[in-house]
């Protein structure tokens, strides 16, 4: 997904809108500062989620992470492919790394969410 149409959260979590779901993944900033990704635990597919939830843990050389729920929906699939090869989230963060999508997601939510621009001045900020 091209970087610039995403929308993101101050926990570094990037959504998209693709075909009516929201697909989610951790950004190219969050995979930076964990470093290598050995471990992906993905939440089950059927699975409400609410904004702020945990949705995901991430572990790598240096940390485990969670990952959070950016808006609150269903679990309508996730990205078994990144359980195995983990290091698809550090290759291909908007790519083939995300990790779950979400269908019945509050767009209200959705929309709260920074931009691009405002993501990246949030991380210059820091």
């Amino acid at each position: 997904m091209n970087p610039e149409s995403l929308r993101y959260t101050m926990d570094h979590e990037w959504v998209g809108e693709q075909n009516g779901l929201c697909v989610v993944g951790i950004t190219d900033y969050a995979q930076e500062q964990l470093g290598d990704v050995t471990y992906v635990e993905l939440p089950k597919v059927g699975q409400r989620l609410k904004r702020g939830e945990e949705a995901a843990v991430v572990e790598s050389v240096k940390a485990a992470s969670d990952v959070y729920a950016p808006l609150s929906g269903e679990v309508a699939e996730i990205n078994e492919q990144v359980e195995n090869e983990t290091d698809l989230v550090n290759r291909d963060p908007y790519g083939r790394g995300w990790f779950f999508k979400l269908s019945n997601y509050d767009s209200a939510e959705y929309a709260e969410l920074m931009t691009y621009t405002a993501y990246r001045a949030f991380c210059q900020g820091r």
